[in-house]
C-alpha cells in the first residue's frame, strides 16, 4: 500500500471513529457529520454522492450509520476503506456499551446521567431537522416536483391519515421508478 492510500485509510478510521464516538442519535445524525468532514472539509466525495450513499444505506439491512460509513469508505479507498470505516464506526459503541454494562446500576440510578441523556435528545432532534432541511433544499434545487412533493405528502399521509409506512415506501419507490422510466423513454424518443 502506498503512503497516500495508507494516509487516506487512517483518515477514514480517525473520522469514522470520532463521528461514532461523539454523535448520538443514530444514522440520520451521522450523515450531517459525514457531510462536514468528507464533503466540505476534505472534499473526498460530493454532496450528491453522499445523498446517494445515504439512500442506499437506508434501504440496506443493518444500522444506517455503519452502512453509510462502509459505503463512504469503499467510495474513498476501496475494500480496505470499507473495512476500516466499519471498524471505526462500530468500535466506539462497543467500548461505550461495555463500560455502561459494567456500571449499569450506577448509570441507571444517576439523575445527572438521566438529565444528560434528555439533553442529547434535543440535540439529536435539532440535527435531524437540519438534515431534513438540507436534503429538501437539494431536492428543490433539482426542480423535480415529484420528489419535492413526496416528503410532505408522505408525512401528511402517515401522520394525519395513519397510512402504513410500508405502503408509503412502496408507493414512493414505484412513483420514482415510473418517473425514471418515463424520462428514459422520452430521452430515447428524442
Amino acid at each position: 500500500m502506498n503512503s497516500k492510500r495508507l494516509k487516506r485509510i487512517f483518515t477514514l478510521f480517525r473520522i469514522t471513529f470520532y463521528i461514532s464516538a461523539f454523535t448520538f442519535g443514530g444514522g440520520y445524525v451521522v450523515i450531517p457529520m459525514m457531510r462536514k468532514y468528507f464533503v466540505e472539509d476534505l472534499e473526498l466525495i460530493t454532496e450528491r454522492e453522499l445523498m446517494d450513499i445515504a439512500a442506499i444505506a437506508q434501504s440496506s439491512p443493518g444500522a444506517i450509520a455503519v452502512n453509510t460509513a462502509v459505503l463512504v469508505g469503499y467510495r474513498i479507498a476501496g475494500i480496505w476503506g470499507a473495512i476500516i470505516s466499519a471498524i471505526g464506526t462500530i468500535l466506539p459503541p462497543i467500548l461505550i456499551l461495555s463500560m455502561i454494562s459494567i456500571f449499569y446500576k450506577a448509570f441507571r440510578d444517576n439523575s445527572i446521567i438521566s438529565a444528560i441523556l434528555k439533553g442529547m435528545e434535543a440535540g439529536v432532534a435539532a440535527t435531524i431537522v437540519d438534515l431534513i432541511i438540507d436534503m429538501m433544499q437539494s431536492i428543490v434545487k433539482e426542480k423535480n416536483w415529484l420528489f419535492t412533493l413526496m416528503a410532505p405528502v408522505t408525512f401528511i399521509a402517515s401522520f394525519f391519515f395513519n397510512v402504513n409506512v410500508l405502503v408509503l415506501i412502496i408507493s414512493c419507490a414505484l412513483l420514482a421508478i415510473a418517473q425514471t422510466y418515463i424520462k428514459h423513454m422520452m430521452r430515447g424518443a428524442q
